[in-house]
Order: structure tokens, then C-alpha cells, then sequence
């Protein structure tokens, strides 16, 4: 079933980009296309973004890169299976989806034993009427 996305009101031009470094994870994981982008979309619904696509490149001889659209931006995974670490970004306008939250799920879900983020607020809010 899929949920309505919600528009911000016109004119907002705000969002949370989060960047996260995930460590500690399994070589097999970080290799495993199809588990990764189902994992990928299921943390980002979880968090409340709308995914509208999923694309995934595995490369050779290891190591995955996963991209989902989202109605409210995108979300990329480009793991490193030889040191067992993820590099993980998430960006989100408007305030429907929560970004830590899935950067927090993905890291869980994962079984990832360090964690690093940063979030970084983009664009403003649209200004008053009659301003």
C-alpha cells in the first residue's frame, strides 16, 4: 500500500542531508545487492519517505552502490566489503520523512558496530506573505 506524499508548501526550499560512515559490518553484507536496496527501501519507508525507485550497481571484484529516489529527494549506499564499512547518505526535504532515523534503522539493521553521522540543514524557509 502505498502513502499519498505530503507537499511542503510552495516555496519551501528546506531539507536534512545526513552523511553517515557505518563500520563493523559483515563482508557479506555490504556484497549483497538484492538484500541491500530491499534493506535500503525498508528503512526509508520506515522513516517516512516515499521511495519511488531503487538502482543498484555491484561491482567487481566486491562492493555494492545503491541509489533511491525519493519523492521528498534521494538516499545512496556505496559499501566497502573488504573493510566492512558503508558510506551512507540521505536527503530529505520537508519534514515528512525523518533522515536520522533512517540512517539509524539501516545502521541496525545492518548490525553495524560503529556509527558516525552528521546531519546538515539545507536551504530556508519560504518567506511570510506580505513580507
Amino acid at each position: 500500500m502505498r502513502t499519498e506524499y505530503l507537499r511542503p508548501p510552495i516555496g519551501a526550499f528546506a531539507g536534512r542531508h545526513v552523511l553517515a560512515e557505518l563500520e563493523g559490518i559483515p563482508a557479506a553484507a555490504l556484497d549483497d545487492v538484492a538484500t541491500l536496496r530491499d534493506t535500503l527501501a525498508t528503512t526509508l519507508s520506515e522513516a517516512g519517505a516515499t521511495v519511488c525507485d531503487v538502482i543498484s550497481h555491484q561491482f567487481q571484484p566486491q562492493g555494492v552502490t545503491v541509489l533511491a529516489m525519493l519523492a521528498e529527494s534521494h538516499a545512496s549506499l556505496h559499501t566497502y566489503p573488504e573493510i566492512g564499512a558503508v558510506f551512507v547518505d540521505v536527503f530529505t526535504c520537508g519534514e515528512r520523512a525523518d533522515p536520522e532515523r533512517a540512517a539509524e534503522l539501516l545502521a541496525s539493521k545492518l548490525g553495524a558496530a560503529s556509527v558516525r553521522m552528521s546531519t546538515v540543514d539545507r536551504g530556508h524557509q519560504p518567506a511570510a506573505q506580505g513580507s
